[in-house]
């Protein structure tokens, strides 16, 4: 991808990386990513904002060619993740008179991740400046959004927000800037999702900081870039607030269909109650799927069968990511099918030790669901479609 022009003299020199499949190991990329690199060319100075992923160094650089500068002045580190700053040490290598300006903490992380010198660093603290000439960059620190020496950086003269990770979204795109429409809207919920929300009470305090700036455009390290950030910042308010939708999660896992038939069963009665049901067949479903549904949900509840004592694998798994995605979930619940005894519920239990959610009543049977556990989940029903009116869902 050629150098993009996002306003005079700001660049977006980075890489789509239209066949990226995965991403840390863990997280599915169904619509590609890309890392975004900013250029700044002011009337003195030249700010290089962020670099890309070390296996997208040839665009990268090419596009830097392309680009002719005579030299970079300062390399701004808003996030010290190797997707973003991996060719920090090879740019000094082609421009050594550079400057890496970033935190304190940010330093340190470069230095133990690319083993950079120490002299080759100007640390900035909150709210300082730097000319470029024309041009003038603030330092605005945003910790745990999503690592703890996460900033961001402000254009003042051209009111562009370098936001680093946040309001990104992994989305392989031809087009520079974002087109609001439904595939963004949902790119960027997923990556909030799977990225942002555990961090989301930290994320309201950062989003009420912004307020005081007039931004005229959003450029994150993943995605395009927002012309209208109303749009990006507006849903971000709304995933961070603590509303939830009158919704029930159902992840499951099912290996003879008895816990199938119980998971159709709810899905019916809660139907029935005007309640949204999403269930989740975990053995097919990414995280991804799990994650961005998991924003909104005021109810979730696990079901699953039992492997040998414990529960099945695929159930430790989405346990364990709900633990550590942390929703605004407010009640939680499982149901689990055995054959001769389990220690499924308790297991699953102490794996969701940290959610706020409060517990409703769990269901554990023997065998195919016999009409007394029907009933005990039309009950389970009921009792969820109470909880949702306190809530003031219908």
């Amino acid at each position: 991808m050629a150098i993009r022009t996002i306003k005079k003299d700001v660049y977006n020199v980075g890489a789509i990386d239209w066949d990226r499949e995965l991403f840390d190991e863990l997280i599915p990329l169904p619509e590609g990513t890309s890392y975004n690199s900013f250029v700044v060319v002011g009337s003195e100075k030249t700010a290089l904002i962020d670099t890309v992923d070390p296996e997208k160094k040839e665009e990268f650089f090419r596009n830097l060619d392309e680009l002719d500068l005579e030299r970079i002045d300062y390399i701004v580190s808003n996030h010290a993740e190797q997707d973003h700053s991996g060719l920090i040490g090879e740019v000094l290598e082609i421009y050594p008179e550079a400057r890496i300006v970033t935190n304190e903490k940010c330093k340190g992380f470069l230095i133990d991740l690319l083993l950079l010198e120490e002299k080759s660093f100007d640390v900035v603290d909150e709210g300082d400046t730097l000319s470029l000439g024309d041009k003038t960059l603030e330092f605005i620190f945003a910790p745990w959004v999503h690592w703890p020496e996460t900033m961001f950086t402000y254009l003042r003269e051209d009111k562009i927000l370098f936001s680093g990770d946040f309001l990104g979204s992994h989305l392989a795109l031809s087009n520079t800037f974002s087109n609001d429409d439904a595939q963004t809207y949902l790119a960027a919920k997923r990556y909030y999702a799977e990225i942002m929300m555990p961090f989301r009470t930290l994320i309201k305090k950062h989003l009420k900081r912004l307020e005081d700036y007039e931004i005229d455009m959003v450029c994150s390290v993943h995605g395009p870039v927002y012309k209208d950030p109303a749009f990006i910042i507006n849903h971000y308010k709304d995933w961070v607030c603590d509303k939830v939708a009158n919704k029930v999660l159902i992840p499951y896992v099912s290996m003879h269909g008895s816990t199938l038939k119980v998971v159709e069963y709810l899905t019916d009665e809660l139907t029935n109650r005007g309640i949204e049901v999403l269930p989740i067949n975990m053995t097919s479903a990414d995280l991804g799927k799990l994650a961005v549904e998991l924003v909104d949900a005021a109810t979730i509840v696990l079901a699953g069968s039992t492997v040998l004592m414990g529960p099945h694998p695929k159930m430790l798994y989405t346990a364990a990511m709900i633990n550590a995605l942390r929703p605004k979930t407010k009640h939680i619940s499982i149901i689990t099918s055995f054959g001769w005894a389990s220690q499924s519920t308790k297991t699953l239990k102490s794996l969701l030790a940290t959610t706020q959610a409060q517990w409703l009543e769990t269901i554990d049977y023997k065998g195919y669901p016999k009409p007394e556990v029907l009933e005990k989940v039309k009950a389970l029903a009921d009792n969820i479609l109470e909880k949702h009116k306190e809530l003031n869902l219908f």
